[in-house]
C-alpha cells in the first residue's frame, strides 16, 4: 500500500517478492476477505483493503506514541503534562506559564485544552488531565481542589461610551444600561446581581455568556457594557475596549484542581509552581492598575 508494488515492498523490507505475495495471501486468509484485486499482473486494493489499511495506520501511530511516551516517562517521570484551563486564562496566563516551563523542560510533552469548568472537572476527576483551572462554582466532589487566584473584575465599555471619562464607576452609574452578562451560574455574576439589588439598580441583560473574552467581544460590538476578568482583555483593549474600575468590584475566584488519590507527578508539581508565580504577578499588575492609587487614567 505504501510503495505501490510488491517488488518495491520486497526491496524496502529486504525480502523476496514471492515472500511478499505469500504474506499478503496469508493475511487475507487470516482476516477473511481480499485485500487486493489482481488486475493485469498488478495488485489493486479493494475497498475492504483500503479500510483495513487505515486501521493499520492508526495502530502504527499508537505504537509510535507509546515509544515516545516511554522515552518521556524515562526522562521526566510522568512524561506528559496534561493541562486544562478556562478560556479566561488561555490567552495570557497559561501560555506565559507554559513558556517559562518549556524553558526549564524543553523536551517535556504538554497537552493543553480549553473547556468550561464542568468539563475540566470531569477530565481531572477521571485522571485524564493532571492539572485543571476552574471557576469556584464547580463541584469539588471527587477531586483535590486548592484556591488558585482571585482577581477583581473591571467594567468593560465600548469606545465613546458616556462613562468613558470616569475613572471609577459605581453601580448607580449603570442604571438602565444594556448589559452583556456572565452566565447566571457564575459566582461573579451572582455577586454583581446582589450588589445591584442592594443599590436598587436594574440592568437590561441583552446577552448572557460564560466567557469573559466573549463579553469583551460583544461589548466592542456595541451590545452593552459588562464585567470582565482583566486577564482576558489583552487584544481587546488594543482594538478600543475601555476598562474602568468599578466599586465595589465583584471578584473572579478560581480553583486549581488535581486528580484524587495520587501524588503529584514531578512535572505537574513544577508546572504548578511556575503557574502560581505567573498568576500572582498578573494579579498584582491588575490590582496596581485598577487600585485607587493605580497608574491608569481615564481615556478621553
Amino acid at each position: 500500500m505504501a510503495h505501490g508494488t510488491t517488488a518495491r515492498a520486497a526491496e524496502v523490507m529486504a525480502i523476496s517478492q514471492p515472500a511478499v505475495s505469500k504474506a499478503i495471501q496469508s493475511l487475507e486468509r487470516s482476516v477473511g476477505f481480499a485485500l487486493f484485486r489482481r488486475e493485469n499482473g498488478r495488485l489493486r486494493p479493494t475497498s475492504e483493503g483500503e479500510l483495513f489499511h487505515r486501521e493499520v495506520l492508526e495502530t502504527f501511530r499508537g505504537l509510535i506514541h507509546l515509544k515516545s511516551a516511554g522515552r518521556r516517562i524515562r526522562d521526566f517521570g510522568s512524561g506528559q503534562l496534561r493541562v486544562a484551563c478556562l478560556s479566561a486564562f488561555s490567552g495570557s496566563l497559561v501560555p506565559e506559564a507554559l513558556g517559562r516551563f518549556h524553558a526549564i523542560h524543553p523536551k517535556a510533552g504538554v497537552t493543553l485544552q480549553v473547556h468550561a469548568s464542568s468539563m475540566i472537572r470531569d477530565l481531572v476527576a477521571d485522571g485524564r488531565f493532571d492539572v485543571g483551572i476552574v471557576a469556584d462554582e464547580v463541584s469539588t466532589d471527587g477531586i483535590v481542589a486548592e484556591p488558585f487566584v482571585t482577581i477583581p473584575g473591571v467594567l468593560a465599555l465600548p469606545p465613546g461610551h458616556r462613562l468613558a471619562y470616569r475613572e471609577v464607576v459605581s453601580p448607580s452609574d449603570l442604571e438602565g444600561e444594556n448589559f452583556v452578562a456572565l452566565a447566571a451560574t457564575d459566582t461573579t455574576r451572582r455577586e454583581l446581581d446582589q450588589t445591584f439589588a442592594l443599590a436598587g439598580v436594574s440592568s437590561n441583560v441583552i446577552v448572557e455568556t460564560p466567557f469573559s473574552a466573549t463579553v469583551c467581544a460583544l461589548v466592542l460590538a456595541g451590545l452593552g457594557v459588562g464585567i470582565v476578568d482583566p486577564v482576558t482583555t489583552p487584544g481587546f483593549v488594543e482594538r478600543g475596549l475601555l476598562l474602568r474600575r468599578i466599586e465595589p468590584a465583584p471578584e473572579f475566584r478560581t480553583l486549581l484542581i488535581l486528580p484524587p488519590g495520587r501524588p503529584k507527578a514531578r512535572l505537574a508539581a513544577e508546572f504548578i509552581s511556575v503557574l502560581r508565580t505567573v498568576a500572582e504577578a498578573q494579579r498584582a499588575a491588575v490590582v496596581d492598575r485598577f487600585s485607587p492609587h493605580g497608574r491608569s487614567e481615564p481615556e478621553p
